[in-house]
Order: structure tokens, then C-alpha cells, then sequence
């Protein structure tokens, strides 16, 4: 399920409960293991426990990790080598998961390409479970020892463990869904459910018919779970009980039991051997999808996706054989626990050694970049300057001079002359900053940028122009979130309620600083195609923003300040693959997309339209992006976006004169 919902996202959209069951079956089988272990002998040796783990799963999981970061250095942009080198780490030392967490409540960080080791993340979750799970089992056993009871002192310890993972589980989901998915504690319940019935089995034995029963309903709840689930579902929380229950019942359903429904198709040898191959399939297929589209230079298709499936397959069911297998077996590995441990020392250095070189390589690249966009600057017909076409400039839409972004492109990169003012505090309000280039002159002229990261991309123009005029420009922004006197809903479609009354916080906190300070002008914009407003009227999204989007700049203008609302940019990576530049560097024109579906109607223009003040002013620079027909994402030999939603800073730099035009 999972690698099906990893190629057809569209198609299989819940397909990644598969690792809820995942986590099931781990529960029950390492629970099942360590039981044995303790009833039998009434002790546990958990360095002979840590070295079969090491032995069974971190040989393949290593070799992936090389082998992948191998094909990035050769195929992938550098600009990716050194997430790629961050990324590899964590998941060799198993901490993949917390690192997503902490990148998905990163604004910054949304639009960060996938990494090869991007899907560590689950096994990450699964070998601290490993680490923690024998201790509290072995101290429950002994505990369960002095009371007299050591079955029922485990089981209900684990009960109650589940219990508070699944409460905070239902909690934390709620209030923070995106580190949520990521974080352990969320899924220790779902590890507890395996164990739970791993200790109650041995005494429970159910009735055929019943036991029938359970199966299918098990089978039948994954799959509802699968087919009906969506990246849009609040998960795990409340929703990760029915893929959780339905893996807890098919076990049950089996356990003890020679045959079970079903049993034709899962005692079918092609799926037991894809059972067998399942967890090097797992490591294998989620670098080829990150690596295809660069050995190609195109984006994934059908014949594709079918193609990933034909060779991860019979590469999983070699790494079977030769490392799965073999591996448990070899010299470097040891043959008692101290050897394994240092075994598991040489691969990390291996790995740390691959991934010092992929960040140092990326640096030597990035500065070979950044060197060639500074010889290009100030030539006729650069970027932007190309639009609308200029006599004498034969090459307007040809191959831009650097098609990988790097750190020289962040939209978001700042000036020596910036500080954040620490007596300049808000509810919602992450920081404000002052780039002073005013030299200490009295009267000069006062700006201030506000907004979401799409305010954001337009400060490399606007330190242009404050650098050249000498103003004292003053900004606070909140990615994802609109700031004006709206009711926030969430970005992309997804809620976060407690991330929402945030954004509403600190939109007002901003709206006050403004109107207060009565700065001479005032830059915004916020993404308004894609953050959603919800005032439960049942009014358009459009009709709700020509009602809020004006109070703010109302109030301002009020103030006397001039209101500059910058106009969103064509779209990138809602109407293009986001890579679409860096695969196709010699043919960029590949990458343009009719005008009509690049810069669809925006709800920020036709509220700025929609005002009588002429304090309210719209710049508009459409036509430095597109003709009368098509939008581009390379003009002038510059690449126009730094990811799928922003600009290039240096695009947006080359800006700088036209807005000036306009003020």
C-alpha cells in the first residue's frame, strides 16, 4: 500500500495507513519474541536483542542509504546534496522522524524537495520502539514478579502505555497535525495494540466462526482505510484506530491457526515472496522515485512508475539474498554483541564519510554558481528586462545561465543592514525587522513589507530599492498565513486550528504596528489562491477576501500611509513540475504553461481593484513573466522561481526598477 500511494497518489490516497499496520504487526511480533525470552528464562539479554536488530536491519538499511546517496551525487542537483547528506545522517542514526517534524512545522522548509531517505522516517519510529520497547517489558515483568502477577502486571501496563499514546495521539493530531505524523509518542499505541494481543493470545483462543468473522472485518477496515483516507485526513489521531483495529483483527482472526480466510491468496507464493523481499522493497523503491526524473530528465509517468516497480523488485530479492540473509552472518558484524556494535560504528562513518563529501561538493558548487550569476548582472536584456519583448533581445526566453537554485537564490535571504528589533513584540508574531539604510538622516522616507512568504519574495527587490533610496524599510511576515481581517481556515486545504488562531493573532498584532508607526508606505501580499478563508457565511473565497483584504489597507491608508499591494506571480508548481528548469536546462520553453492557467484570477487583485482610496495602489508585473499567450519559468536567461511556490531572489532583484516605475 504504501509504495502503490507513493507512486499513485491519486489514486490509493490512504495508502499510507500501510504503516500503521506496519507498526501492528511489529507490536505483536518483537512483543511476541521478548516474551518468550522472559517467560522462559525469567531474564533478558538485551545486547543479544539490540545485535539481532542491528544484524536483521541495518545492513540493507545502510547499503540503501550509500547506494542512494551515490545516484544523488551523480543525477540529483546540488542543490539537494547537502539535505540529502542532513537527511541520510538521521536516518542512520534513526532520528529521520524527528527531523521531518521539525521541518514540517518549518514555513521555510514546506517546500523542501524529497530526499532519498525521506521514508527512514517510519523505521525511525520503529527502532526507538526497539530500543524502549524491551525495557519496559523486562521492568513490567519484574514488577509483575513481586506482585504475583507477571502476565496481567504486563498486559495492563502496556494497556495503560497505549492508552495515554493514543489519548495524546488524539490530542497532539488535534492541535499540531503536522509534526504529529512524525513524532513517536503518537505512535507508541499502535505498537501497544501488536503487543497487547501478543500477550493476550497465548491465553485466548477463539472460535473458527468467530475468528472468520474477525479477519474479514480486519481485511475490510484496512482497505476502507486505504481507499477513503486522503492527505487531508487528520491522522493519525481518531482516524489511525480503524487501520490500527482492522491489522489487530486480522491477526487475531489467525492466530493459532493453520488456515485462515483468505488463506488461497495469502499462502499464494507470489505473495509470500513479496512478503519475504518486503522490507528491502520498503528501502529500495522511494530513492528510485526521487532519482528517475533526473536520470530520465522528465517527470514520472505511468510507464515509469511500472518501470520503478520491474527493477525494485528483483534489486529487493538481491539484497534479500546477499545482504538481508548473508548479512546476519558477517565477519564485521561480529559474533557477539561488542562486535556488532562496532560493526554498526564503521557503517555510520561510511555513511558520515559519503555525506561529508555531498555537503562539501554542494558548497564548491553553490559558489561556482553564485560567481556565474554575479558576472551576468547588469547585462541589456536580463531577466525580467526581456518582457514584454525588447528590440535587441534575440534570445529572450533561452536557457538561463544557473537553472539549480541555491543558497544565492533564497527569496528569504536578508541584508548586513537588517536586525530584528527585540522591543517590537506581538501576540502571533514571530519577529520584526528594521534594515535601516537611512544613515542616521532625519525625515527619511518610512517603509514597511507585510504579509505571507509571497510578501516575502518580493523583499530582494524592495532592499534594492531601499539600499538606492535610502529608506528605513521595517517587515514582519507570516508564511502560510494572510495577513488581513479574515477567518483563516488553512493553508493548502489542511487545517491546523491552533496554527490558524496564531496567524489571526498575529495579522492583528501587525495591522496595530502599522497603523501606529504611519510608515510612508506599505508593500503586501499574501497567497490568496491558496489559503483558505472560512467565515461561515458560505460566501466565495473570493467575495470573503474583497471583504477582508480592504479593512487592513483601509486602516492604513488612514493613517497616511500609501499601500503598494504587489500582485501574485504566475503559478510555479501548482501548473508545472517545480523541477521543470533544472531537467530541461537547454529547453526551458518546455516549461511554459498557457497564461490563462499560470495566473488564474486572484482574489488578492480584484479586492485591491475593488477599492475607491487612491492611498490603495496594485502593481502588477504579470507581463515581466508572461506574453499575451503563455507564462515562462526561465526569461531573460534567468531562472524566474527558487521553488514551487516563490521567486528567484535574483529575478526578483531585476524586479527592483520596475516597481520603482510604479511608485
Amino acid at each position: 500500500m504504501v509504495v502503490l500511494t507513493h507512486l499513485w497518489p491519486n489514486r490509493l490516497t490512504g495508502g499510507y495507513v500501510g504503516v500503521d499496520v506496519f507498526f501492528v504487526i511489529s507490536g505483536f511480533l518483537i512483543t511476541s519474541h521478548l516474551a518468550k525470552e522472559i517467560f522462559g528464562t525469567s531474564a533478558l539479554s538485551f545486547g543479544r536483542f539490540y545485535a539481532r536488530r542491528i544484524k536483521r536491519l541495518l545492513p540493507a538499511a545502510f547499503i540503501v542509504l550509500a547506494a542512494g546517496s551515490v545516484a544523488v551525487a551523480i543525477w540529483v542537483p546540488y542543490s539537494e546534496w547537502q539535505p540529502t547528506a542532513r537527511e541520510v545522517m538521521a536516518s542512520a542514526f534513526y532520528v529521520e522522524n524527528w527531523s521531518l517534524a521539525g521541518q514540517s512545522i518549518d514555513y521555510s522548509a514546506i517546500n523542501n524537495q524529497a530526499t532519498i531517505a525521506q521514508h527512514y522516517w517510519s523505521l525511525s519510529v520503529e527502532e526507538q520502539f526497539y530500543f524502549l520497547w524491551p525495557l519496559a517489558l523486562f521492568g513490567l515483568y519484574r514488577l509483575g514478579a513481586r506482585l504475583g502477577a507477571r502476565r496481567r502486571t504486563i498486559l495492563t501496563g502496556i494497556t495503560l502505555l497505549g492508552a495515554a499514546s493514543l489519548v495524546y495521539s488524539i490530542i497532539f493530531t488535534a492541535g499540531n497535525p503536522n509534526p504529529a505524523y512524525f513524532v513517536t509518542p503518537v505512535r507508541v499505541w499502535e505498537f501497544a495494540a501488536g503487543g497487547i494481543l501478543a500477550i493476550a493470545a497465548a491465553k485466548v483462543a477463539l472460535p473458527r466462526l468467530a475468528a472468520d468473522v474477525l479477519a474479514v472485518l480486519g481485511w475490510l477496515a484496512i482497505a476502507a482505510s486505504a481507499l477513503t483516507f486522503s492527505p487531508q485526513t487528520e491522522f493519525p489521531g481518531w482516524s489511525a484506530l480503524l487501520p490500527v483495529i482492522g491489522a489487530t483483527a486480522v491477526i487475531a482472526g489467525g492466530t493459532g491457526r493453520t488456515r485462515v480466510p483468505f488463506h488461497p491468496f495469502v499462502a499464494w507464493k507470489p505473495v509470500q515472496f513479496v512478503g519475504d523481499v518486503s522490507y528491502s522493497i520498503y528501502l529500495w523503491h522511494w530513492p528510485m522515485i526521487v532519482v528517475a526524473p533526473y536520470v530520465l530528465l522528465a517527470p514520472l509517468n505511468a510507464w515509469v512508475k511500472i518501470g520503478i516497480i520491474a527493477v525494485c523488485v528483483p534489486l529487493a530479492w538481491l539484497t534479500k539474498v546477499l545482504v538481508e540473509d548473508r548479512g546476519k552472518s558477517w565477519k564485521i558484524l561480529g559474533q557477539r554483541p561488542r562486535g556488532t556494535f562496532l560493526g554498526m560504528g564503521a557503517g555510520l562513518a561510511m555513511l558520515a564519510i559519503l555525506a561529508g563529501g555531498m555537503t562539501w561538493g554542494g558548497a564548491l558548487q553553490e559558489s561556482r554558481a553564485e560567481a556565474v550569476q554575479e558576472q551576468q548582472m547588469g547585462r541589456p536584456c536580463l531577466g525580467p528586462a526581456a518582457l514584454p519583448a525588447q528590440k535587441g533581445c534575440t534570445d529572450a526566453l533561452g536557457p538561463a545561465a544557473v537553472t539549480v537554485m541555491g543558497p544565492g537564490n533564497r527569496y528569504y535571504a536578508s541584508a548586513p543592514e537588517c536586525a530584528t528589533d527585540p522591543n517590537r513584540k506581538g501576540a502571533g508574531i514571530k519577529a520584526v525587522a528594521v534594515c535601516d539604510f537611512s544613515g542616521g538622516k532625519k525625515g527619511a522616507t518610512t517603509v514597511w513589507l507585510t504579509g505571507d512568504s509571497h510578501a516575502e519574495q518580493w523583499k530582494p527587490a524592495l532592499l534594492v530599492l531601499a539600499r538606492k533610496n535610502h529608506w528605513k524599510l521595517t517587515y514582519s511576515l507570516l508564511g502560510g498565513c494572510p495577513v488581513a481581517d479574515v477567518t483563516f481556515a488553512g493553508y493548502r486545504g489542511k487545517g491546523d486550528p491552533a496554527g490558524n488562531a496564531a496567524c489571526m493573532a498575529g495579522a492583528r498584532s501587525i495591522a496595530n504596528m502599522i497603523a501606529a508607526d504611519k510608515p510612508d508606505k506599505v508593500f503586501y501580499s499574501v497567497f490568496a489562491r491558496k489559503e483558505t478563508v472560512d467565515d461561515g457565511s458560505g460566501r466565495s473565497q473570493d467575495a470573503q477576501y474583497r471583504a477582508g483584504l480592504p479593512k487592513f489597507w483601509g486602516r492604513w491608508a488612514a493613517a497616511g500611509s500609501t499601500v503598494y499591494v504587489m500582485a501574485d506571480p504566475p503559478l510555479n508548481g501548482y501548473v508545472r513540475d517545480p523541477q521543470c528548469v533544472a531537467l530541461n536546462p537547454a529547453r526551458p520553453l518546455k516549461c511554459a504553461v498557457p497564461r490563462a492557467v499560470a495566473q488564474p484570477a486572484d482574489p488578492l487583485v480584484s479586492a485591491a481593484r475593488s477599492m475607491k482610496s487612491p492611498k490603495v495602489k496594485l502593481i502588477d508585473l504579470t507581463d515581466h513573466f508572461c506574453d499575451s499567450s503563455r507564462c515562462y519559468a526561465v526569461v531573460g536567461n534567468v531562472a524566474v522561481y527558487y521553488d514551487a511556490d516563490h521567486l528567484n531572489g535574483d529575478f526578483s532583484k531585476l524586479l527592483a526598477p520596475y516597481i520603482e516605475r510604479q511608485i
